[in-house]
Parts: structure tokens; C-alpha cells; sequence
């Protein structure tokens, strides 16, 4: 992404850790927002200076009040501003008079009022926070929270009981009661630690990139769980994943608002069935970032990633004393992509001894029957026979209704284990109240107390690993341009003019690129149509060339494998008439008698301008397909070799390029050269592309390449 300059970055350390803080607006009074958020700073443990500030009031709490901040003794890093809409301005002139760095504004009554004075408000205090320098978090937030050092400013219940000590989980949300009660809370009672948390409402200044790239500079933080209604900045998040990937350091994001808004008015088949959260669950695979579907899963999630143990692949292994969790283990590891590995013979050999008589071969996920409750060291002595193995990847024991010393035994392993290893436990201690599956993971240990969410935080961990090893390598990682692309040409062609172009002017543009377009040429009479035919030698098709009229088989304004003189005549003429029956005033140019191209598979390649990420592309299933089976992939432009064959495998039609039913295999390396063309094409001129339509492409069999069969440029102003 290009706009990484205008990232403004600042080091938000004296936002959660300030030396001292002041409050303006807080009170004494116990249910009112601002004696919450004050009542709460003081009983969380803070041992820096407090400056409540109330005209009304002397003290609060055993502390001095002051009439305002002009009157604070010495200038607070952090004031937090719980006051009326209309006073805030007036506060944070006063933030800025005494160089103030941080302000955190609670108030509502900004652009989450969607109302003309509301949104007027926030772009006044934008604007503001730009002038000053000063940093704003909100506003319409519940605040900051730091258990490292004993800091929190906000309303929250979810810090007013006894709480377990300071962890390596950071939690960010626009939501203040999701955040710190759904998410946050929550991962404290499964025993997790959690370091910071950030509630940033509004986004006004301050957004939860922001946050987040605290935290992963913040030795404090090992993970970063976000739940978050979008992005305002596709490049920002781009790079703040980046950094993630370079520390080690997984984000993991549960995107609300997954449904589409609203409709997308497009003029192209891929500007139709583009989806909201599809784009962004592309941007979070291409970016290295783990997409999650629920609160549950965000927490589930970082039992196993906060150790930052990477394995080297999804093939896992598991043990259990009951064959009935064994099989749906298998199941559910299936559905998560989970591989069940064949063990290797020395594997095989020390299995078979300690399972006499089981048979010939003992299968992974494995059931070592009752003889391991009766037999404790013999379940130990199969979870060593097994981390030896090269075949696996990961460790997974079920453990049940077992005794402690069996636990502690499980503990150990799992700790010591030299690969990566959880623990299920769907049972509980036999002879003892201790330890709890809750204690063991405040303790550091992966312990789950169902194997769904495990398995799928094994997945997502060995594929963020990958991810990191592809960061780390370098190879195939930034995009590269491809060879023979004239970006002057194309841009000359597409001129400064906005509208819709013909298929011929669009594949006149992407030829440029070195898209293969089929042989065609205009014929703008009958007697102009028949030598074109002759020329290309064979069957044709003719088309209504007319950027007034974009689906040409909804108009009946095409004609397919016409042959002869007197045929071509007459398909011009059945053109021309279905384009003035279907459009009687569109402009048209004439009709565009093209080759018949090959049978293959037809393929769609798209072009999508999102308002957060910028150009997208799209992969499908050509014609009508696309419509009818919605199954597309996408990626963030500009994309690698590797992304645009990753978008490729994603689709569910995938196997159709592989050849069935006879059918030879298709070139599918031309179709990926192709979407890195499209991708840098759309990079390249974003600020002329609105959308583009390649449909159908059709993909030859292997080594023989595609054809550009239909094509769709939708041109927006230039700028300039």
C-alpha cells in the first residue's frame, strides 16, 4: 500500500502509564458515570498523582478538587473529560493551553449520533486534534485499562472484583462493554492475563491500529485480541500487520457488522457480488492476520498463541482413553483442516507394544482404550513414543476424569514438550479440588476444556507461523511487477474521461497488461462484418459493441459460431435489431466480430474499489456461474504469485482446473500471471479504475494459456 507516510505515530505509553492524570468532571456521586470512572481509578491500585477537577466541589474522595484545569497544579499526562457535549471544546483548549499530551474524551454526542450536528462535532474535534498535536482517544469511549501498572480510567464492572494477575493478552474495542466484558472479562475467567485493554469509541483521533501498534511494541503483550466494526485505513492496517508478523505477535480480529450495509451500486458482476466481510477476510489471510467469528474464539484463541510457539504444519496427534472421543476428535479435526498423520513405523512399533493385540497398524488420533486408566504410565509412555515422531507437528492428549498426579503428569509434558502441545481436558481431578483447568491456564498452560476451539487454535497457529516464515524469508513476500506491461499506454487509452467502455476499448487496455484477448475487429455495416469473418477464418461471434449496453446476452444482442457469408449477414443484422429492441437510445458503435475461442473453463478476474482497502480483486467461476454460485475469492491489490494462487485454491470449483470427467487440466499458471497483471493494473491506475469485468476468461488446457472472451472498464473522473 502507498499511503504508509501519512501514518501518524505516537508512543502511547504516558496514555496508559501517565505520571499523573487528571480528571475533568469527576465525583463523588457512586452511580454517576464520572464517580464510576474516578472511584474505579482509585480502587485499581494507581500510585501516580490524581487531579480531580469539579467547580462544585472541594474534595473528592480525600482529594483536593480544583475548579478547573487551569488551576492544576502541574500538567497531568492524561486528563480524562466527562462533561456536558457542548463543554468538551472548551476542556480540551484548556488540555492544550498547558501542553497536555493525551486526552481521553468519554462524552457522546459525535458522528455515533449520525446526525449533521453530531458528525460536525467530531470533524471540529479531528480538525482540533490535528492543530494541537494533543492525542485524543474517543470520543464516545469507556477508556484505557493497563493491569502492568495499575491504571485504569473507566466505568467498566468487569475490574471491580478481586482479579488475577497482569497477563500477555492485549484486548482492543470500539465497544466498551464487548470489550471489557465479553472479551476481556471472559479471558480473565478462563485464567488468561490480560495486559492492556483499550475501549476507543469514536475513533476521532486515536483508532484501535493505534492501540494496537502500542501494544506490539509494549514488552507486556505477546498477543492482541480485537473486536472492532472495521478499519478506517486498509494501508495503516496493512502495516501495522507487518510489524505483527516481524514481532511474532498475532493479531486476531473478530470483524462485527459481517453482513452487507448496504447495496453496491456496480455496473460489473464482480461490483455485485462483492461482500463487506468478504474483502476484509481476504485482507486478513493476505495480511497474516487471524479472522475469528466470535468473542469466545478471540479468548479461545490466545490460550495456545500467547506462547508464541509456532508448529510446522497442521499434522497433529492425539491421544485418549475413550474411543468415542477419539472419533469425534477425528471428525471435528477434519472439518478444521486439521491432518491426522499416519505414525511413523518406530511410532508404530512402541504403540503395538504397549497395545497388544490392537491389530497391525494403530491410527492417529488414537484410542489406547481402558487399559490406560488402569495403567497411567502407559498413556505417558505413548505421549513420548509420539513427540519423537517427524510426522507430527503437534500434540493433543484428551485427558478425562483423572487424578492429579496424572494432571501434573500432563502438565509436565506439556510444558516440556520440544513441539507444540495443548492439553484437552473434558473431565475433572478424581481425588482433588486442584488444580482447575482455569488454574492451569493462569499458570501458562494451553489447557482446553473442549477440543473444538483447540484444534481450531492449532490450525490458526501453524498458519500463522507460516505466515511469519514467509515474512522472514522474504521470498515471493512484496510483490513484483511483471514483464511486459505498458502502464503509459494503458493510461493513454483510458484518457481522462469517466463511463463505461466498450469490451473492444477495454481489451485494447488490458492487452497493455498483457492480458490475451481474442482476435476481433469493429464492422460498423454487414459488408464490413463478412471479410472481417473471412480474415479470422473460421466460426465467429458477433457482438453489439455499445458502452450503453453492458450485459449483451440479456439484450439477445450477441451471436455465437455463425460461419458463412450469408450467416454473418444475417447475425449483424439480428445484432443490430436485439440492441435497438433491448436500448433504443443507446449510442452504437457498430459490432465487434471476434474468433470463437476454444472450449475450456470459464473463469471471472475482477476489479472492486473499496472505500477501506482500495483495489480489490476477484476470482471466479465465469459466466453465469458467478451469479448463481457466489464462489469467489479476493485480494488485496497489488497481490503475489503465491496470493493469487492461494485465491485460486480457496474457490470450491477448484478441482474443475484440475480436469474431470476426462477433461485435460487447465493452464492454471497463465490464470495466475493474469490476476498479478490485474492486481498491479488496478494498483497502477486507482485513480482512473472504478471496476473492471473480465468475464468469461476462458482457461485452456495446461501450457495453451487463457483467452479474454468479454471484458468491462468502468472509468472514474481523473483527478487531474
Amino acid at each position: 500500500m502507498d499511503n504508509l507516510a501519512s501514518e501518524r505515530y505516537t508512543d502511547l505509553t504516558r496514555l496508559f502509564a501517565p505520571r499523573c492524570v487528571a480528571m475533568v468532571g469527576a465525583t463523588d456521586h457512586p452511580t454517576n458515570f464520572g464517580g464510576r470512572v474516578f472511584r474505579a481509578m482509585l480502587k485499581f491500585g494507581y500510585q501516580g498523582k490524581i487531579y480531580p477537577v469539579n467547580p462544585r466541589l472541594k474534595e473528592i474522595h480525600g482529594l483536593a478538587c480544583y475548579p478547573s484545569l487551569k488551576d492544576v497544579p502541574e500538567t497531568p499526562d492524561h486528563v480524562g473529560i466527562i462533561v456536558a457535549t457542548e463543554r468538551v471544546f472548551d476542556v480540551l483548549a484548556d488540555c492544550a493551553a498547558r501542553g497536555v499530551p493525551f486526552a481521553t474524551v468519554y462524552t457522546a454526542g459525535f458522528a455515533e449520533t449520525a446526525t449533521p450536528e453530531g458528525r460536525e462535532r467530531q470533524a471540529r474535534l479531528i480538525a482540533f486534534a490535528r492543530a494541537s498535536g494533543m492525542r485524543i482517544m474517543g470520543p464516545n469511549c469507556n477508556g484505557v485499562i493497563n493491569f502492568i501498572d495499575n491504571f485504569a480510567m473507566t466505568s467498566t464492572g468487569a475490574i471491580g472484583r478481586a482479579r488475577g494477575k497482569a497477563g500477555n493478552v492485549g484486548v482492543i474495542s470500539h465497544s466498551g462493554g464487548l470489550g471489557q466484558i465479553t472479551v476481556m472479562w471472559r479471558a480473565q475467567m478462563t485464567g488468561l492475563g490480560v495486559s492492556y485493554e483499550a475501549s476507543c469509541g469514536n475513533e476521532a483521533d486515536l483508532d484501535t491500529l493505534d492501540f494496537a501498534r502500542f501494544m506490539l511494541r509494549s514488552e507486556s503483550t505477546d498477543i492482541i485480541l480485537m473486536a472492532v466494526e472495521g478499519f478506517k485505513d486498509g494501508a495503516k492496517l496493512a502495516s501495522v500487520a507487518r510489524e505483527a508478523l516481524e514481532r511474532e505477535k498475532p493479531l486476531v480480529v473478530l470483524k462485527l457488522g459481517r453482513t452487507e450495509a448496504g447495496s453496491r451500486a456496480a455496473s460489473s458482476h464482480t461490483g455485485a457480488i462483492a461482500g463487506v466481510d468478504d474483502i476484509y477476510q481476504a485482507a486478513f489471510k493476505q495480511y497474516g492476520i487471524i479472522g475469528v467469528n466470535t468473542c469466545n474464539e478471540l479468548y479461545e484463541t490466545a490460550i495456545l498463541l500467547r506462547k508464541r510457539r509456532w508448529p510446522k504444519g497442521r499434522r497433529t496427534a492425539s491421544v485418549a482413553a475413550t474411543g468415542g472421543n477419539i472419533v469425534h476428535l477425528a471428525d471435528m479435526g477434519a472439518d478444521q483442516g486439521i491432518e491426522w498423520a499416519e505414525y511413523s513405523p518406530p511410532t508404530q512399533t512402541v504403540l503395538s507394544s504397549l497395545l497388544p493385540g490392537y491389530g497391525s497398524k494403530i491410527l492417529n488420533p488414537s484410542d489406547l482404550t481402558s487399559l490406560a486408566t488402569g495403567e497411567p504410565a502407559m498413556f505417558s509412555r505413548a505421549l513420548n513414543a509420539i513427540v519423537d515422531d517427524p510426522n507430527i507437528d503437534v500434540i493433543a492428549p484428551i485427558f478425562a476424569f483423572v487424578t492429579r498426579a496424572q494432571i501434573e503428569s500432563g502438565v509436565e509434558f506439556v510444558r516440556n514438550c520440544p513441539k507444540p502441545a495443548a492439553m484437552i481436558w473434558i473431565g475433572a481431578c478424581t481425588d482433588d479440588e486442584h488444580p482447575t483447568a482455569e488454574e492451569l491456564v493462569a499458570a501458562g498452560l494451553p489447557v482446553y476444556r473442549d477440543a473444538l476451539p483447540c484444534l481450531r487454535s492449532i490450525r490458526v497457529a501453524a498458519d500463522f507461523g507460516q505466515a511469519v516464515a514467509a515474512q522472514r524469508e522474504g521470498a515471493d513476500h512484496q510483490p513484483q511487477r511483471p514483464a511486459g506491461i505498458s502502464l503509459e499506454a494503458a493510461r493513454a487509452k483510458l484518457g481522462k474521461g469517466a463511463g463505461t467502455m466498450t469490451e473492444r476499448e477495454a481489451k485494447l487496455v488490458l492487452a497493455d497488461y498483457g492480458f490475451p484477448v481474442t482476435q476481433e475487429t469493429l464492422a460498423r455495416s454487414a459488408d464490413e462484418a463478412v471479410p472481417i469473418a473471412d480474415r479470422i477464418n473460421g466460426k465467429v461471434a458477433l457482438k453489439i459493441d455499445s458502452a450503453d449496453i453492458l450485459h449483451k446476452t440479456d439484450a439477445g444482442a450477441l451471436k455465437l459460431g455463425v460461419k458463412g457469408d450469408d450467416s454473418v449477414r444475417s447475425a449483424y443484422a439480428e445484432v443490430i435489431a436485439a440492441a435497438k429492441r433491448h436500448a433504443p437510445n443507446a449510442q452504437i458503435n457498430g459490432v465487434l466480430v471476434q474468433e470463437m475461442v476454444p472450449p475450456g473453463v470459464e473463469m471471472m478476474l475482477g476489479v472492486i474499489q473499496d472505500p477501506v482497502f482500495g483495489a480489490v480483486i476477484a476470482v471466479g467461476l465465469g459466466g453465469i456461474h458467478i451469479e448463481v454460485l457466489r464462489d469467489v475469492s479476493y485480494g488485496i491489490a497489488p497481490v503475489t504469485p503465491a496470493r493469487a494462487r492461494a485465491m485460486i485454491d480457496a474457490l470450491r470449483g477448484r478441482k474443475l482446473l484440475d480436469g474431470v470427467r476426462g477433461m485435460t487440466a487447465r493452464d492454471v499458471e497463465s490464470v495466475c500471471d493474469l490476476i498479478v497483471r490485474l492486481s498491479w493494473f488496478a494498483h497502477d491506475c486507482k485513480d482512473r479504475i472504478a471496476e473492471v469485468d473480465i468475464n468469461p476468461l476462458v482457461v485452456l488446457q495446461s501450457g495453451a494459456g487463457c483467452r479474454v472472451v468479454d471484458a468491462l472498464i468502468v472509468r472514474r473522473e481523473s483527478a487531474s
